[in-house]
């Protein structure tokens, strides 16, 4: 089993940047894909961000594209970059893991903009 910690969330006014970071621990091997999330106040969780453990494919919504950055250092370690936050980037962002779904999560992260 996996466990994932997320760290690196805060407040930040508008345009500001923020860099999220995921730490796995357990056994890893085996998931395809990791990703990160979000869940704004009253909203369903969304997708923000994936990438594939090869870390050549990654795939993100349309509403982060051109502002946010995937990426994995190690077999462990997967960092979100948020440049150029906005108002509506505010919410609890979660690290997932998974291969056909995600099924391991971590316990989230507030990320607060500012306007």
């Amino acid at each position: 089993q996996v466990q994932l910690v997320e760290s690196g969330g805060g407040l930040v006014q508008a345009g500001g940047s923020l860099r999220l970071s995921c730490a796995a621990s357990g056994h890893t091997f085996g998931y395809r894909f990791m990703g990160w999330f979000r869940q704004a106040p009253g909203k369903e969780r969304e997708f923000v961000a994936s990438i594939e453990w090869s870390a050549v494919n990654t795939r993100y919504a349309d509403s982060v594209k051109g502002r946010f950055t995937i990426s994995r250092v190690n077999a462990k370690t997967v960092y979100l970059q948020m440049n150029s936050l906005k108002p509506e980037d505010t919410a609890v962002y979660y690290c997932a893991a998974g291969t056909m779904s995600y099924d391991a999560w971590g316990q989230g992260t507030q990320v607060t903009v500012s306007s």
